[in-house]
């Protein structure tokens, strides 16, 4: 016959009660997660694709012609002098590089207009090949 000690009763008791506290407040504190809902912009893509578009227009970008390039020591450099030649890498009649904010687009072809030099676009970067020359 096992006889109960009063004193060990109430702790586990007081035990007892503890743990169906912290049960109470573990089940309060679950967050409730409610299920996610995206609005459906398939339909809306189509109209408003060209009003998106509109936004960035008239935003100004650096626009670059390159003919060549060239590494030169900074004391060849500083005897640099009016009439001085600099030799490119680029040869003649070979394609210029058109730049815009330093990303390759096209290539093409020095023209003269009215006395004033232009670009005759010759041959346009896809976007597919401008991915592939940033993984390199």
């Amino acid at each position: 016959m096992t006889m109960l000690d009063p004193e060990n009763s109430a702790t586990v008791d007081d035990w007892s009660a503890a743990l169906a506290e912290q049960a109470a407040v573990d089940a309060k504190a679950e967050p409730s997660v409610a299920k996610a809902s995206f609005q459906d912009f398939t339909a809306a893509a189509g109209s408003t694709q060209k009003n998106e578009i509109d936004f960035i227009l008239d935003i100004p970008v650096q626009m670059t012609v390159e003919l060549g390039r060239t590494k030169i020591a900074i004391r060849n450099l500083l005897q640099l002098a009016q009439g001085s030649v600099v030799e490119l890498d680029g040869m003649a009649g070979e394609p210029m590089d058109v730049l815009v904010n330093g990303c390759l687009i096209a290539q093409g072809e020095v023209v003269v207009v009215n006395d004033k030099f232009g670009i005759r676009l010759t041959d346009i970067i896809t976007p597919s090949e401008r991915i592939r020359k940033l993984n390199r």
